[in-house]
């Protein structure tokens, strides 16, 4: 049938410059014509968690890390339609927003920010999001 959708098997990009995921499951997938980065936390490249570091410098490295995933996939911040942030405070929202702000530029994707009490390792913030391929 002219027009029918034929959905593609999924991709899963290396991310040499992200430290291995910790579970079964990739930093980002890639399928018809989305790209997918699952929850990323402030952990370096090597590994190290940041675990005691302020929400400053744990915000920074997360939003890199998404920035590492999208460009694994071959886009970039611009290519962003959905944000899912969550964080530890709620009280951390308003300076999340100014880094996130600077980080963003000119992109607007969709976005929420979910207030989750204690994270994993005890984090203060985890992202994921979605982009587009074109």
């Amino acid at each position: 049938m002219v027009g029918e959708f034929e959905p593609k098997l999924p991709q899963f990009p290396d991310t040499p410059t992200l430290a291995r995921p910790g579970g079964h499951y990739s930093h980002v997938s890639v399928a018809n014509g989305f790209v997918f980065v699952s929850g990323q936390l402030p952990i370096t490249a090597s590994g190290e968690k940041l675990i005691d570091a302020t929400f400053e410098a744990q915000t920074a490295q997360v939003l890199d890390n998404v920035k590492q995933a999208l460009a694994a996939a071959g886009v970039g911040v611009a290519q962003l339609v959905q944000v899912r942030v969550y964080l530890d405070d709620i009280d951390n929202w308003p300076r999340f927003n100014e880094i996130y702000a600077q980080w963003a530029g000119a992109a607007r994707p969709a976005r929420a920010i979910v207030p989750t009490g204690p994270l994993h390792f005890g984090f203060k913030i985890e992202v994921e999001v979605t982009a587009v391929t074109r």
